[in-house]
């Protein structure tokens, strides 16, 4: 059991080209502005995931931006270590998600240079070299949830969930309610799913 004053360690997997995974990873810093928790951040990649799978043309040529991004994350870890990604993350879903700019490596430069990384990272984005490392890291976290779901996973105390899908994400003590909540759900032994269909797209507000 944790010290009182200590955080609890909170892993999450993330794709940069999700939208759904941007507002979780959100609303999880929301989350530790009022539960005591620490999240680190990892990379799992939809491209990786769906390679072998038969999905639509629109969800495929969607797949086919995703592979840069994550290798520079990768490269980026690789380079500074693991506490870039949050920062970077940050950095590349501004841009993809609220001002909808292109997966290109003009976007990605920018995200790189806000972050005083160099942008010499971006040259992963055409590279193989990093797509080991990035198994790895995806396996890490996809491993523990299936091959049924795609992104976000969050790990926590030997309980692994994907989720939640929410929108708008929760601010505030709404946001330490549905951990709560999240956490009871998941870590009731035998508890897989709670699902209902989508009405609407995400709100990044």
């Amino acid at each position: 059991m944790n010290h009182p004053t200590e955080r609890t360690p909170v892993d999450f997997w993330f794709d940069p080209i999700c939208p759904w995974a941007w507002m979780s990873s959100r609303w999880l810093l929301e989350v530790e502005s009022v539960r005591r928790i620490a999240p680190s951040f990892h990379v799992m990649s939809l491209s990786y995931l769906n390679e072998d799978k038969d999905v639509s043309a629109d969800y495929r040529e969607m797949l086919t931006t995703g592979w840069g991004p994550v290798r520079v994350c990768i490269a980026a870890a690789q380079a500074e270590g693991d506490d870039v990604l949050l920062p970077l993350y940050t950095a590349l879903g501004n841009r993809f998600h609220l001002e909808e700019k292109p997966r290109d490596r003009a976007t990605i430069e920018e995200a790189l240079a806000e972050v005083g990384l160099p942008l010499s990272l971006a040259d992963a984005m055409d590279s193989t070299d990093y797509d080991n490392d990035m198994k790895k890291s995806h396996h890490l976290g996809m491993d523990q949830v299936g091959t049924e779901v795609g992104t976000p996973v969050i790990s926590v105390e030997g309980v692994a969930f994907f989720g939640p899908v929410v929108t708008p994400a929760p601010k505030g003590e709404e946001a330490g309610e549905l951990w709560d909540g999240v956490l009871q759900v998941s870590g009731t032994p035998g508890f897989y799913e709670l699902k209902r269909s989508r009405e609407k797209g995400p709100d990044f507000s």
